[in-house]
């Protein structure tokens, strides 16, 4: 999922492999805040779904985000969900049309999009990928093709990717 503002040609792309059911992917929203405030439209994060087995809801939330994204509101909702990561463990589903509502999407939609399964090919394309790169957990960034793994130990991994970040845009430019 890319945010839906226009990105830069030549924008340096982060992808995120995240899933919502995630403490650690919860922790790691400061730093994709920070790298967005500081870096703009110069860099384009997005998330990737990466469902862990472990966590019951984690697909179905992926799903989610992706119909959020089609109704328009793909990074707010995240926040949203991601905030509430121990209440989506213990309710699933309805807190994810709960948090549609919240944000003025179309919550019948929502409930019909996680029947459906509108969204499931793109949930399973991300995994795959993630899986053929060796994304083994959440989160996991890949910046100019080197994958930094996060979780528990994201001390130091903004600033890396902010090393890998300025270099490309420096040679961009130059």
């Amino acid at each position: 999922m890319s945010d839906s503002s226009p990105v830069r040609a030549d924008a340096v792309v982060l992808d995120v492999w995240c899933e919502l059911q995630c403490p650690d992917c919860r922790t790691a929203l400061d730093d994709v805040r920070a790298l967005r405030a500081r870096y703009g439209d110069r860099l384009d994060v997005r998330l990737r779904h990466f469902p862990l087995e472990r966590h019951q809801h984690a697909f179905a939330a992926a799903q989610a985000v992706e119909e959020a994204l089609a109704q328009g509101d793909g990074w707010p909702y995240v926040e949203a969900v991601l905030a509430r990561v121990d209440e989506l463990g213990r309710t699933g589903e309805p807190l994810l049309v709960e948090v549609a509502r919240e944000l003025g999407l179309d919550a019948e939609e929502f409930d019909t999009a996680l029947i459906d399964g509108r969204h499931i090919l793109i949930v399973d394309a991300d995994q795959a990928e993630g899986k053929a790169i060796g994304v083994t957990g959440t989160p996991t960034y890949v910046i100019g093709g080197e994958r930094l793994d996060g979780g528990k130990s994201q001390e130091g991994l903004r600033a890396r990717i902010e090393e890998i970040a300025d270099r490309l845009l420096g040679e961009q430019e130059g």
